[in-house]
């Protein structure tokens, strides 16, 4: 039996749960483990005889407290490819109101920049408390870390969409040129 406990904030731990444990029993089902939150420490222990499915749902848990909603964080079990990256943003703010206006560059107005980035990339992303998590496969991961690295480093809005749009197109030349 392997066992992996997981440090959840105390705000994400209802939605682990779910209304009438619903979600806890959909995380159990989908990754055949057995999960026990503990609402005052705010951890959940994961065990399961497959140690790669303990990983999974730890992933998974981490996903949802970074901010993912459940449904959003199944993505991690649907290939061994995808993966979570959480980007901590409090090493670059030195105040509140920093931080507040890095992660508005971040999600942009009405959305709309964060948009960009998945749309562009595939990934999915969640700009939550401190942290940018990006749920997707290596390549798409590792294209929107970069975008949110250049938005961090001040660069207008434009030319990150302009590199996202690039490493798109290049992908799709790679794809062509696999195939061909």
């Amino acid at each position: 039996m392997t066992q992996q406990e997981v440090k959840i904030t105390q705000d994400r731990i209802a939605v682990i749960i779910g209304k009438g444990g619903r979600t806890k029993r959909l995380i159990e089902k989908k990754t055949n483990t057995a999960l026990e939150v503990d609402s005052e420490e705010g951890i959940v222990t994961i065990e399961a005889e497959d140690a790669f499915a303990v990983i999974k749902t730890a992933e998974i848990i981490r996903a949802i407290n970074r901010g993912f909603s459940p449904e959003r964080a199944f993505v991690l079990l649907e290939d061994e490819d995808v993966i979570l990256e959480v980007v901590d943003l409090s090493a670059v703010c030195n105040t509140p109101k920093q931080m507040e206006r890095l992660r508005g560059r971040i999600i942009g107005k009405a959305g709309k920049a964060r948009e960009q980035i998945e749309n562009l990339t595939g990934a999915e992303i969640s700009v939550y408390g401190k942290t940018v998590a990006v749920i997707g496969g290596i390549e798409q991961t590792k294209n929107a870390i970069a975008a949110i690295d250049m938005i961090i480093e001040g660069l207008p809005h434009e030319n990150v969409f302009a590199f996202l749009d690039k490493k798109k197109k290049e992908a799709k030349a790679n794809m062509i040129e696999y195939y061909y």
